[in-house]
């Protein structure tokens, strides 16, 4: 099971009023591990970014002036997410804006939904935790996900912090730090997420043997539970 986790930057928030992407982050999760790969490219919008969106983000034209356009990268960006399941935050947001940049293409028309299936964790979040807040933040701080480097958003930061999320979120692949180290948890203590390394082993599995069985049937049955 191939699982691309996605987020954009943008010029400002409607893709129907021409602001294009500036930053696109992804992360690769195989069989629900990070496998370390990546895909990440700060592009040319080939126009101003609103000083709102500067104020989210932090990135400045002067920045992006010397990126490559969405043209450049898109043949790249769309062979890493194919055929994959993308885990997008409030996937319209971000799936309308890189259906603008698709159709500014020449040629034949793609979308994102040609290419991959789209997960919204959003949409998870709210039906997991229904009248609670399920902002990226508020789910970090709901599942004990470090996110203190999160000063300003950024495509690929978000990205890998929402692998984090939607790992912990559907009972995924990680890790209980328990310890006192206040520097693994965001100076809390406690308990935090930890990634597992894409070559960890697998763990073993270890079948009871028969006179195991029919001790804890025999359990059962004198404790009146029958063998269901």
């Amino acid at each position: 099971m191939r699982q691309v986790v996605l987020d954009t930057e943008t010029t400002g928030l409607e893709a129907a009023q021409g602001h294009r992407i500036i930053e696109i982050g992804c992360v690769e999760v195989c069989n629900r591990r990070l496998t370390n790969r990546h895909y990440h490219q700060y592009l040319n919008p080939e126009r101003k970014i609103d000083a709102g969106a500067m104020d989210i983000h932090g990135i400045t034209d002067e920045f992006v002036a010397d990126k490559p356009l969405f043209a450049a990268v898109a043949a790249e960006f769309l062979e890493f997410i194919d055929g994959a399941e993308l885990i997008i935050h409030n996937a319209p947001f971000d799936v309308g804006f890189l259906n603008a940049e698709l159709a500014r293409l020449p040629g034949p028309k793609k979308t994102i939904e040609g290419c991959a299936k789209i997960t919204d964790s959003l949409v998870m979040a709210r039906q997991k935790h229904p009248g609670q807040r399920n902002s990226l933040d508020a789910l970090c701080q709901r599942y004990h996900v470090d996110n203190s480097q999160r000063d300003l958003h950024g495509a690929l930061l978000d990205a890998e912090i929402l692998a984090d999320v939607f790992l912990a979120m559907t009972g995924g692949q990680t890790a209980l730090a328990l310890n006192n180290d206040d520097r693994s948890s965001g100076g809390k203590g406690g308990d935090s997420i930890r990634r597992l390394s894409a070559d960890r082993p697998a763990l073993p599995v270890i079948q009871a043997l028969d006179e195991e069985l029919q001790a804890h049937h025999a359990m059962l049955d004198s404790l009146g539970g029958g063998r269901w």
